[in-house]
Parts: C-alpha cells; structure tokens; sequence
C-alpha cells in the first residue's frame, strides 16, 4: 500500500480528498506556473519553491453574516473542510473562517464567538499578463454560506469583552474530572471571554481555536459548545508581580505572554494527534515587553492522541526567532501551519497596507521553520517565569533556536500586479490589506508535480466598512476595508 504523504494524510485525517487535473493545452492561462515564477529556497538540505500567486477573491466589507452583523475579521484563521479537483483545471470546496473579537476599534464588545462556512471556487491563473481587479477575482470566487456561534458552560454565549476577571477552576466537565483551569471572563459578566485566533478542524467535527487572552487552547464540539480547555506553561501564562493570573489584554502583566500577543498560531500534525500552538512573539520575561526584544517567541507541543484525558501533556516546546524590520523591531507572528515533520510555515508581516497605519507595507510572508535541531525545553526550568530563556531579548546560550528561512513574499510587486492588485499609495479597494492572519495547504494534485500544494491565506480587516452593524447597531469605520483573500502555488517536498 502506497503511504500517504504528511500533507494528503492530515488533509485525509480532517476529510478532504483531491483528483488530479487535466492538463489543457497552454494559452492565455497555461496549466502551469511560468518557470521565471519559482523562487526557490533551502531548509535543512531540502529545496522548497514558492511558484507565484494564482488567485485572489474577497468579500465586501460590508457584507452581513446571518446573524445580522457585518461579516469582518475573517481572515484571523482559516481552515479547509473540503476541497476537491473538477477535473478541468478549476476546484471546488469550502473555508471556516473564524473572526476575533468583533468590531472593537473603540473598546471590546459582547461578540459571541462564531466561525463561517464560505464554499469557493478556485481557477488558478498561471498566466504573465496582468487581469483586471475584477477580473482577478474570478480566480477564486466565494460565497458565504453559514454561521456557527460558540456556546460554552450551560449553553451560555461567550464573549468578546477584555478579560478583566477570571472565573475559578471548575470541576464537573466531564465526569467530575477537574477540567477547567482558571478562565478569563469580563467583570461582571461570568462568561468566557474569547479573542479567537488559530482554528483546527477534526475529523469528528469538533475543533481547536487558539485564544489571546489566555492564552489558551479550546475545544468545541460540532454545534459550537465548549468541550475542553488546555492551559499552557506558567512561563507563559499572564501574571502580575504577585504571581496572579491578569488576563486583560489592555497592559502588559509582570510575566507571561504580553497583550494582544497570545496564542495567534494554531496547528496539527499529519496524525491529528499532536497539536502545534505558538505566541504572537516572545513573552514579557524574554523581552516581549519592548518590540525590539520580543523576535525569541515561544512553539508548543500537546499531546492530544487520547481524547478522555483532560488536560493533555505538553511534549514539546521550542524556540522560534522571528524575523526584524529595517528598523530592528520583530515582525510578530499571525499563523502557523504543520508542512511535514519539524518544519512549519510561520505567517509574519508588519502591520501596514489597507487598514494599516501607512499604506506602504515592507513584510508579509509565509515562512518556513525546521526545529529538528532546535532544544526541546518542555518541562524543563524555562518553563517557569522566573527562568527567561531570553532575558531582554538575548537567547540563553544553552538554548538553540529553530532554523528561520524566508520563502513565500504577499507583496511581491510583479505578482500583485498580474491580480490588480498594489502595495503603497493610493489608499484604493486594489491595495492589499495590512493584517494577513491566517494559511491554508490543498494539493494541487497534478501527477508531474505531487509536491505541489495552493496555499490558501486571508486578512483580517478589523471589521471596518462604512456601512457596518455591530451588535444590531450601525456604525461608520471612515474606510471600506474588505476581507481579501490570496491563493499561492507552492513546492513542499519532505525529503
């Protein structure tokens, strides 16, 4: 029996299957990527390449989920429940995207978590001349289908308001097992207070979201009610001076993962049972408290192959060094997403482009990490707050770090360009969206090239349109900001 690749086993693990493509004569759209395209990169002896953008769609920003409010914030995570081959070059599945904290420029809110089905149909355009905008985005066109709001204890809704207090650990879910840690809730208002980031999709129909509270990892069963919580490290845990947990993500705690910098990264490996999670960037004690010490964040490792225990071991932890600006401060970390064993795409970027701060952005990209020679320090002294393995900033010379490489560049001005699309002035629906939160892995399923896969990435657009409903109330973000999606063709042997 043939073995399946890490790729197709984990996209078989979740459910999804793929045909191979006819191949068509070459014309205005040949069946395969222009060789001038390929960008090829080396991580451990390997040869990864990066065959250039192939598709771009989007959703307005001022289209509505069916709950009545403004569908925004889509791009925070992304995960594919299907995907399949036509058979005539063209593909057909579906996205769960699953949005943050809501419409929360001017504070946070009552946003129930939620996660949207959005069905796609993708044709890949490998041709040099460049489309029109609205040509582009017939390469990858989508349409929102459904809703799914989260529940947790009691069916109770959770929340999206800053977590400025904290419920007690509870015991009696399930069984009388103690199976919640200390949660993060708002004052007043005892429910679970979600800032939802990484989404993984099992197999049952339950899933894993990542949250930056905590930070810590959920699980919700398939109508959206909370199953399970895992807590991370104490070393990453939010304390203040005293050693108390501080949950709010409106100050820096004393230790622990700074604000608005948890859990951003969520993945799973090709046997759904090892699950993945990384820091935005490095905790406080190791630098996170100023962005010029903050590039040494934190990856770990769960063990979750026995889905009766509780609180699953943590089986590794490593450490991740971040690539720097020009200016020396750390472009932070949106996504991670398992490729084969050891080596991960990791998603970082500065915070610039539409909805940005400046419309010029200088670093999006996917790239690749291999810790086959990074120091597992899981359970081990660094995982206790008072041990920073990177005292401002500066890595512990007993700790090597993973292996960084660059691969996959968003702002790529040629490829932007072939979609009609542009990075810096004018401020205009053509220019690419500042936070790319999110990345996806389908095989292309071409038998000349069966390491290829699309990578599949989305922005989160904060939310802001014009002609937005929050909570059932209008509201104006002074810009029409929509939620776009980029599709990449890319080369991920394992050997």
């Amino acid at each position: 029996m043939a073995r399946l690749s890490p790729f197709l086993a984990l996209l078989a693990f979740v459910g999804i299957t793929v045909g191979s493509p006819v191949v068509k004569k070459r014309g205005t759209n040949p069946t395969e990527p222009d060789p001038d395209f390929a960008v090829n990169v080396k991580l451990n002896g390997i040869t990864y390449t990066n065959k250039g953008l192939v598709a771009f769609g989007l959703i307005p920003s001022d289209f509505k989920d069916s709950t009545g409010d403004t569908l925004g914030g889509i791009g925070s995570a992304i995960a594919l429940s299907s995907f399949t081959s036509n058979g005539d070059g063209t593909f057909n599945g579906s996205i769960v995207a699953q949005p943050d904290r809501g419409f929360n420029i001017d504070g946070t809110i009552n946003y129930q978590g939620r996660q949207h089905t959005i069905d796609f149909v993708l044709t890949p355009y490998y041709g040099d001349d460049p489309l029109s905008f609205t040509d582009a985005q017939q390469t990858l066109q989508l349409e929102y289908k459904s809703t799914l709001l989260y529940t947790e204890r009691g069916g109770v809704q959770t929340s999206g308001l800053d977590a400025t207090s904290l419920r007690a650990s509870t015991s009696g879910f399930p069984s009388n097992a103690l199976a919640d840690p200390p949660l993060p809730v708002p004052s007043g208002l005892n429910h679970l207070t979600l800032d939802s980031e990484g989404l993984v999709l099992n197999s049952d129909g339950s899933f894993w979201l990542s949250d930056e509270y905590g930070p810590y990892i959920y699980r919700f069963d398939s109508s959206g009610d909370l199953i399970q919580a895992i807590q991370p490290p104490a070393a990453i845990l939010p304390e203040d001076a005293n050693g108390n947990l501080e949950f709010t993500s409106e100050d820096d705690p004393t230790t622990g993962r700074a604000s608005n910098q948890g859990f951003e990264c969520l993945t799973i490996d090709s046997t759904g049972k090892t699950l993945y999670a990384m820091l935005q960037s490095a905790p406080i004690q190791d630098g996170g408290n100023k962005k010029s010490n903050s590039r040494f964040t934190r990856l770990v490792a769960f063990d979750i192959s026995n889905p009766s225990v509780v609180r699953p071991s943590l089986v590794g932890e490593w450490i991740v060094p971040l690539p720097l600006s020009d200016k020396g401060n750390t472009l932070a970390a949106s996504e991670i997403h398992f490729v084969h064993e050891n080596v991960f795409l990791v998603l970082a970027r500065d915070g610039d482009g539409h909805g940005g701060d400046d419309n010029q952005s200088k670093y999006k990209q996917a790239d690749l990490i291999d810790i086959s020679k990074a120091t597992n320090i899981a359970n081990t002294k660094f995982d206790q707050p008072a041990n920073p393995v990177a005292p401002k900033g500066k890595l512990d010379k007993s700790v090597t770090a993973a292996t960084y490489q660059s691969f996959v560049d968003f702002i790529d001005d040629d490829q932007l360009a072939r979609f009609g699309l542009h990075n810096g002035d004018p401020a205009d629906q053509t220019l690419i969206d500042a936070k790319w939160e999110s990345l996806a892995l389908a095989p292309v399923g071409d038998p000349s090239f069966p390491n290829d896969f699309f990578l599949f990435t989305a922005a989160d657009n904060d939310f802001i349109t014009t002609n937005g409903v929050s909570l059932g109330q209008p509201y104006n973000a002074g810009l029409d900001n929509d939620n776009q999606f980029l599709v990449f063709r890319v080369t991920l042997p394992s050997s």
